[in-house]
Order: C-alpha cells, then structure tokens, then sequence
C-alpha cells in the first residue's frame, strides 16, 4: 500500500486563494478591507514570529492589520483595556492575542474579554459552547484545519471511527466536538483518548481516521495502527538530528516512516495540519467580518 500524502500546503493555499478572492469581494461592497488586530505581550521570538507571519498573510490576501506589541511587564488591565478598544473598532473584526502571556497575565480572563463575535481563535467559551451544541461559530483554526484536510482530500468522516488522542482545549476537544456534530464534513463516531489511557493501542488500532495531537515525538508507531487507516499528525516536536545543518529536526507525534506504509493517507511534519492554521484564522477573520457588517444592515 502506498500512502497518500494529504499535503496541508497545498490545501492551505487553495484556502487562502478563495480568501483572497472573498476578501476583495468584501472590500468592494463596503468600501473597507476585513480587519485584525494582533496583540503580543513581551519579547518571546516564537510569538514574535508567529505574529509575523500572520501579519504577511494579512498583507498577501488584502487584509487591514495592526500589530499592538507590548512590554513583559505590562499589567493585565493594559492588555483588558487594549482588547476593549478593538472591541468598539468598527474596522476591526477579529482580535488575535498571541498565547502565552507573562505570568501576571490571566490568560482566561483576556480571552473572556474579547468580544465573542471578534473572537477568531475560537477560545472565548461562547464559541466553545455554540461549538458544541452544533450552532454555527468561530471554530478554533487549528481544528477546524484538520477538518478541511480531511473533505479535501477525500477522506469524509462521515460514520467513520475517529479516534481523537490528546484533549486540550485548543485541538483535542474542538475537533472531536467538530467530527461528531451531524453536519457535512463530520458525522463521525468520536472516541477521545489521551496520556492517561491504560490501553492505548486498544483504542487507536480500532481507528478509521487518527489524529494525534500529543506533543510527544514519534509516539504512534506501525503497532498501534491498522492498515488502512487514515492519519491526521498535529504534533510538532523539535527531536536532535547531528545529521541536518542545524543539528534538529521537526517530527511529528507519529512515526511517519513507520506508519505511512500501511495508512489509506497520512499528513507529514512539517507540511500538513501547520499550514492549516493561518489559512483558517483568515477564513475566520473573513466570516466575522461579513457577520458584523450584516448584522449593521439588519
């Protein structure tokens, strides 16, 4: 068998292409580009480039952006007043804070702050909870990736088994939470597994589709999946390699040379569910940006 390679590149780049298009559309019909604001609090480079990069993509596709950065030692009412103000900022229609904060910061608080209609991480606990009773929402970007890189590779979820392992708030439970509404492009029976779970092969032999989001490097291997299986790597782990330039190496949370020779289809590290994620934020940023502007005419 020889795996199909789902490649989150490409398929990020069809998402942004029609990005592009619907946001120039939005601009013509309002006289104003959608709009982001980016808040990053302190000196962290992984931060500053992620912000970065997201500023580009804003830049590439016809985005208004604006990039408040902020000291370390910034209080929590700074960072709460700085939301606030983007909240009431008509042409402001998502709010991004770049996680994680100093540790003066409560990082629920600052998410509960944010207006839930700008909210294009997904994470303020209205768009969790419109998420999980199936309504229409902000999903989180790296989820809601995974599931465009399911439907547009043409592995449906439809009735299929998922098995989930990992629960965080950011990827583990959005996704399950997504594949299991009855909606196209999930309809899946969802089984969520995790560190704590006495048996692990158990559950992930059992898999139609397998999305691992763990964080820990090459931790699914060839035993614990069955052929056939289709496989979706959320992990990003940085593992020594004397071998390459920089004398590291990114892997994912599955051993990719191990497994793709019995999968359906299986995504790579890097350049899978990663390039998902700014595509998506995009997408979201877009969506909230035509709801606002309805919701003005209504």
């Amino acid at each position: 068998m020889s795996a199909q390679i789902i490649d989150g590149k490409k398929i990020a780049e069809d998402i942004r292409a029609e990005v592009k298009r619907d946001a120039a559309a939005f601009t013509a019909a309002h006289g104003f580009p959608p709009g982001l604001a980016f808040i990053l609090v302190g000196d962290n480079p992984a931060s500053q480039s992620y912000v970065r990069s997201k500023g580009k993509a804003c830049a590439e596709l016809g985005f208004h952006s604006v990039t408040e950065t902020m000291p370390t030692d910034t209080s929590e009412a700074d960072v709460l007043r700085k939301i606030e103000e983007f909240n009431q900022d008509r042409y402001i229609h998502g709010i991004l804070v770049q996680l994680p904060l100093p540790k003066q910061i409560n990082e629920q608080n600052v998410i509960q702050a944010i207006d839930p209609h700008k909210d294009v991480d997904g994470f303020h606990p209205f768009n969790v909870g419109q998420l999980v009773i199936g309504e229409e929402t902000l999903f989180p970007c790296t989820p809601a990736g995974i599931q465009e890189l399911l439907v547009r590779s043409g592995n449906d979820p439809s009735g299929k088994h998922v098995v989930v392992v990992g629960r965080s708030n950011i990827v583990g439970k959005p996704i399950a939470n997504i594949l299991l509404q009855k909606k196209p492009g999930a309809n899946a029976v969802v089984t969520i597994a995790h560190t704590g779970t006495k048996d692990l092969t158990l559950y992930t032999k059992s898999a139609d589709i397998l999305i691992a989001a763990i964080g820990r490097a090459k931790a699914i291997t060839r035993e614990m999946v069955r052929e056939g299986v289709v496989v979706i790597d959320v992990g990003i782990n940085r593992i020594e390699d004397p071998s390459s330039p920089k004398g590291s190496r990114l892997v994912g949370d599955v051993d990719f040379n191990s497994v793709a020779p019995i999968a359906k289809a299986i995504t790579p590290v890097p350049g899978g569910v990663g390039p998902m994620t700014i595509a998506m934020l995009m997408k979201n940023t877009l969506k909230a940006a035509e709801r606002q502007e309805a919701s003005r005419k209504a």
